[in-house]
C-alpha cells in the first residue's frame, strides 16, 4: 500500500525530479545496513539453514546422487574388461563374443538407468530449489511488511523491489542446483579418482598434478566475481528505482509537464551503460581461467599416452611384463574424461557461490531489519483496555523522525491532548509544523521518542498494533487505490462484505450514483493509482473504503486539500456523514471544513500554542486569528 513520507519531506520533495533530494539519506542508510551484514561463515550456515524444512527431500537426493555418480565409473571400468577378456583375450585367441555381447549389454543398462535415475534427481532438486526461493522470497516480503512507516519513507521503492526481484532472482540458480551438483560432482571425482587410482596409480599422479594450482586460481577469480556481482546488483537497483520513479503515472506526468523525458532516458541510459559493462566483466571474469583448466584437461591424455609409453618402454627394457595394458590406458583416459565435466561444474559452482554471496548478503540485511514499532510480550487487545472506545490522548508527547540527531528540534515538543469518544478534534497551523505527525502517532504508525500516547485509555505500546489498526480508518489527501476495480479496492478494508454493504458505504460516501454512471459499475477498472478517476471520486471511494471497516476513530489528514470547491463540497459533506459518532482527528489547511469541530488544536514548530473552539480562538487574536484573516 502507499505509505506516505514525513509531512516535511512529502512537501519538500514535490518540486524536485523524482528520486533526487534523498540519495543521500538512502546512501547513509545503505552504509548503515551494510555495517550490520552477516559475515561470510555466518552467511553459508544460514543459507544452509534454508533447506532444513526439506530435508527428507535432500535425503532422497543425496541417495539419487551417489548412485548416479557412483554407476557413473563403473563403464569405464567394464571397458577395461572389453578390451583386455573379450576383444582381446589372453593366448592370441579370437574375441569372446559372448563375454563381449554381456558386457556390452550391462553397460548399456547402465546408461539407461543412471539416465532414469538423473531425470528424478533432477525434478527433486528443482522441487525443492524452487521451494527454498521462494520461501526465502516470501520472508522477505513478510519482513517488509511489518517494517513500521518511517523505514518506507526513508528508502526508495526501486530498492525494495530489487531486493525482492533481482537479489531473490540472482540466488536462485544457486539454490536450486547447489545441492545436487556439489554432491553430484564431488561423489563423481572421488570415485573416478578411486577408479584411476585401482587402475594406476603413477598414472593418476600425472592426471592431478595441476590440480592445486587451478584451486588457488579459482580462489581468486572467485573473489573478482563477488565484487562485480555486488556493483551489478546494485547497478540493478539503480536501474529499478529510476524505472519505478519515472515511469510511474506521477513521475511520467511530472517528467512530461516539465520536458525533462530527454533527461530522465539520458539518466537511464547512462546507468543502462554502466549495467552492460558490468554484465560484460562479469560474464567475461573467469572464462580465461575455465579456458586454461579446459586446454590442461583436455591435453591430459596425450599425456598419459606419453607417460604409459615411458613406463611401458621401462618395464620392457628391466625385463618385466608391463602392467598397463591397452584396456588400462583405454578405461584410465575415459574415466579421466568423464572427470573433466564435474571437475569444471564444482569450480563454476565454487565461482557462484563466491558470487552470490554478495546477493545474500544484501537479502540477510532485510532479513535482519527490525521494526521499530512492535508488539510488547504482554500486549493486549484494544477491547481489553480500561478506557472507553474511541478516546484518544497524548502526554507530553515527544517526537523525532528515525536518523535526526538527538540535538535536531524535534518534530513534536511536549504535545499533550485530550480527545473523548465521538467528539471531533481538529489541528490546524503552518505547513511543517507537525499535524500529519501527530495524526500517524494515534494509529501507532510512528512511535513516540518521549511521552505517551494512549488509545482507550491506555498506553499503545501496551496494545497489539494490529487491534490499534483495526480500530482506526484513514483518510488522506494522497488517496491511493490500487489497479483494479471498484469494487475490489472497496473489499480490501473488508474482504467478506457483500454487494449491499459495498452498496451502502458508497451511498453514504456520496459515491453510489456516480458508480453506477461508469459502464461497468463498480467492475470499472480505476487504473494505476485511480488516475482515471477524478479527485473528489477518488476520494469519495477511499471514504467509502473506510465506512466499509466501520471504525470508531477516524483520521483525516486534509483530505479535501488538493480538491476544487465543488468536489470539495461533495467530499466534505460526506466526511461529516463519516465522521458521525466518530472519534475524529482532523488535520485541515481551510479552516472553513472544522468550524464545527468541538475543539481546535493550533500547532506551532511541533507545540500546540492553541487550543478551543473557532469562536473563541477567532477571539483571541492569536495565530489561529491570523491564519482565519488570509483565508476571509
Amino acid at each position: 500500500m502507499h505509505t506516505p513520507a514525513p509531512p516535511g519531506s512529502r512537501r519538500a520533495a514535490m518540486g524536485g525530479m523524482p528520486g533526487r533530494g534523498i540519495s543521500g539519506r538512502d546512501e547513509a542508510a545503505q552504509r548503515e545496513r551494510n555495517a550490520a551484514a552477516p559475515q561470510i561463515p555466518h552467511l553459508w550456515h544460514r543459507v544452509s539453514a534454508l533447506f532444513r524444512p526439506y530435508r527428507s527431500s535432500l535425503i532422497l537426493t543425496a541417495v539419487l546422487v551417489l548412485i548416479t555418480a557412483s554407476a557413473g565409473v563403473i563403464p569405464p571400468l567394464l571397458i577395461e574388461r572389453i578390451f583386455d577378456n573379450a576383444l582381446f583375450p589372453a593366448g592370441g585367441e579370437g574375441p569372446n563374443l559372448t563375454l563381449l555381447a554381456e558386457l556390452v549389454g550391462l553397460v548399456i543398462l547402465i546408461f539407461l538407468a543412471t539416465a532414469a535415475l538423473q531425470v528424478w534427481q533432477t525434478y527433486v532438486t528443482a522441487t525443492v530449489g524452487n521451494k527454498v526461493t521462494g520461501d526465502l522470497r516470501t520472508r522477505l516480503f513478510d519482513k517488509l511488511q511489518a517494517m513500521d512507516l518511517a523505514f518506507f519513507t526513508r528508502t526508495r521503492t526501486g530498492d525494495i523491489q530489487s531486493r525482492l526481484g533481482n537479489d531473490v532472482g540472482g540466488v536462485s540458480g544457486v539454490l536450486t542446483t547447489f545441492v545436487s551438483s556439489i554432491v553430484g560432482n564431488s561423489v563423481t571425482v572421488i570415485a573416478s579418482l578411486v577408479a584411476m587410482i585401482v587402475l594406476d596409480w603413477r598414472l593418476t599422479l600425472v592426471a592431478i598434478v595441476m590440480m592445486p594450482v587451478l584451486v588457488l586460481v579459482q580462489r581468486r577469480v572467485g573473489q573478482v566475481r563477488a565484487r562485480l556481482a555486488s556493483r551489478t546488483q546494485e547497478s540493478l537497483s539503480e536501474m529499478t528505482a529510476i524505472t519505478q520513479e519515472t515511469l510511474s503515472v506521477s513521475g511520467i506526468l511530472l517528467s512530461k509537464v516539465h520536458n525533462r523525458q530527454a533527461l530522465e532516458s539520458e539518466r537511464y541510459a547512462t546507468e543502462n551503460d554502466n549495467q552492460i559493462g558490468l554484465q560484460v566483466r562479469l560474464a567475461m571474469s573467469g572464462q580465461w581461467f575455465f579456458g586454461l583448466v579446459n586446454v590442461i584437461m583436455s591435453s591430459v591424455p596425450a599425456v598419459i599416452y606419453l607417460a604409459s609409453g615411458f613406463l611401458i618402454a621401462r618395464s620392457l627394457d628391466q625385463g618385466f611384463d608391463p602392467t598397463i595394458t591397452a584396456g588400462t590406458i583405454v578405461a584410465f583416459t575415459a574415466i579421466q574424461g568423464r572427470l573433466l565435466f564435474p571437475l569444471m561444474a564444482l569450480m563454476r559452482v565454487a565461482l557462484e557461490v563466491q558470487t552470490s554471496r554478495a546477493l545474500f548478503a544484501r537479502i540477510f540485511e532485510y532479513l535482519d531489519l527490525e521494526p521499530a514499532i512492535t508488539d510488547a510480550a504482554d500486549a493486549r487487545d484494544v477491547a481489553q483496555a480500561p478506557g472507553p472506545l474511541g478516546s484518544v490522548g497524548f502526554t507530553d508527547v515527544v517526537f523525532r523522525y528515525p536518523g535526526t540527531g538527538a540535538d535536531a528540534r524535534p518534530t513534536l515538543d511536549g504535545v499533550t491532548f485530550g480527545i473523548e469518544p465521538g467528539q471531533t478534534a481538529a489541528f490546524v497551523g503552518p505547513s511543517g509544523a507537525g499535524k500529519t505527525t501527530i495524526v500517524y502517532l494515534a494509529a501507532r504508525l510512528y512511535e513516540a521518542s518521549e511521552g505517551e500516547v494512549s488509545f482507550a485509555g491506555e498506553d499503545v505500546r501496551r496494545l497489539t498494533h494490529a487491534s490499534i489498526v483495526d480500530n482506526v480508518g484513514v483518510v488522506s489527501q494522497e488517496t491511493y487505490l490500487f489497479h483494479a476495480t471498484i469494487a475490489q479496492n472497496l473489499r480490501y478494508a473488508k474482504p467478506d462484505a457483500t454487494d449491499e454493504e459495498l452498496e451502502a458505504a458508497c451511498r453514504a460516501a456520496n459515491i453510489h450514483d456516480q458508480i453506477l454512471s461508469f459502464e461497468d459499475g463498480y467492475d470499472t477498472v480505476v487504473g494505476e493509482r485511480g488516475y482515471r478517476l477524478s479527485g473528489g471520486e477518488k476520494q469519495r471511494i477511499a471514504i467509502a473504503r473506510v465506512l466499509l471497516k466501520d471504525p470508531p476513530v477516524l483520521l483525516l489528514d486534509e483530505a479535501t486539500s488538493a480538491l476544487d470547491t465543488v468536489s470539495e463540497r461533495v467530499v466534505q459533506a460526506a466526511l461529516d456523514r463519516a465522521a458521525e459518532g466518530r472519534t475524529t482527528l482532523v488535520v485541515a489547511h481551510r479552516l472553513s471544513t472544522i468550524a464545527s469541530a468541538d475543539v481546535i488544536h493550533v500547532v506551532d514548530h511541533g507545540r500546540i500554542v492553541e487550543s478551543g473552539t473557532h469562536e473563541l480562538l477567532v477571539a483571541a487574536d492569536g495565530l489561529y486569528a491570523r491564519l482565519a484573516a488570509e483565508q476571509a
